[in-house]
């Protein structure tokens, strides 16, 4: 009975030896995945990639008069060229900056295409033309400005213009981040995060240097550029997430200041937005099933889409 018991024992141990093994060989390489993304980490990052394209295309075509297409045709995989993208009139201090912050783009782009794999989506239509930016600015003060607003036309208008675009990327990056599940996800989001931040503290810096003059040739001065700006995206965005060069002393870091080189919260921190907040803001509709603003005919993505769809 007991010679019995003991091959009763063995039996069992040798099929769950073996049970463990199968489960071994299945388990390593989706336990694996999991830790580096998920699926939903994939589609939190999509909304992400609709504005490293953006930045990507300004900032190339704003120093180098040429974007993607002519440095690294392979990211854009086919989409449709954007719409009345221009050099823009630099002076040579930020021409130099403007361009380290497209070459920095392609980057992101690069390694979102290799960690995205079939989640990375080609560019999509975006517009960048002088009547658009005019109607985006004119939004912002809601009146329209005489002359129209033009971006490319020197240097102090290009900052102006590119106050409008890293730093709704960079809240996107912290709303995300609580979000993500594997620790790949997790690492790369925190690394683009990093010089997103830092390409809006460059361009808060260089407009801080100058935020008391006028814009010529209107009546507004660069912080009150940037205070309207805010406010419009703020309210895009439905909730306050944004703020200006300038604030109350009380909203200033530790209510002492009214300089605000960084925008950031009572306690400093960063201002996060939800994927449906970046989208209601760089469409400038409020509403992320009604496409415009940069992007006329929408993101791309699982949850742009699904917004798209609804």
């Amino acid at each position: 009975m007991a010679f019995h018991n003991s091959r009763s024992t063995l039996g069992v141990l040798f099929t769950t030896l073996v049970l463990f093994g199968v489960l071994v060989a299945v388990c390593i390489p989706s336990c694996t995945a999991q830790a580096n993304f998920t699926t939903t980490d994939y589609e939190n990052i999509q909304v992400a990639l609709n504005l490293e394209y953006l930045e990507a295309v300004y900032f190339l075509w704003g120093a180098y008069g040429y974007g993607l297409d002519n440095l690294t045709p392979h990211l854009t995989e086919g989409g449709p060229k954007p719409i009345g993208v221009q050099k823009a009139n630099l002076d040579n201090l930020t021409r130099d900056i403007v361009a380290q912050l497209g070459l920095e783009e392609i980057g992101h782009l690069t390694i979102l295409q290799k960690e995205l794999g079939r989640y990375y989506f080609p560019r999509v239509q975006l517009d960048l033309s002088e009547a658009n930016w005019a109607k985006i600015i004119d939004n912002a003060f809601g009146e329209k400005l005489n002359p129209p607003f033009n971006p490319y036309k020197n240097s102090l208008n290009y900052l102006i213009s590119a106050y409008t675009i890293p730093y709704v990327g960079l809240t996107g990056y912290v709303g995300t981040i609580p979000l993500l599940q594997g620790e790949g996800a997790k690492a790369l989001v925190a690394e683009l995060l990093g010089v997103e931040a830092g390409q809006d503290a460059v361009i808060r810096t260089l407009l801080y240097t100058v935020k008391d003059e006028l814009v010529p040739p209107y009546k507004y001065t660069v912080a009150e550029f940037t205070e309207k700006i805010s406010s419009l995206r703020n309210n895009l965005s439905h909730a306050f997430v944004d703020e200006g060069l300038e604030v109350p002393k009380s909203e200033g870091a530790d209510g002492l200041v009214t300089g605000n080189i960084l925008s950031a919260n009572t306690y400093s921190l960063s201002y996060a937005r939800t994927a449906k907040q970046v989208l209601e803001t760089v469409y400038g509709t409020g509403n992320p099933s009604i496409p415009g603003g940069f992007f006329p005919k929408g993101g791309n993505g699982t949850i742009a889409l699904g917004y798209l769809k609804s």
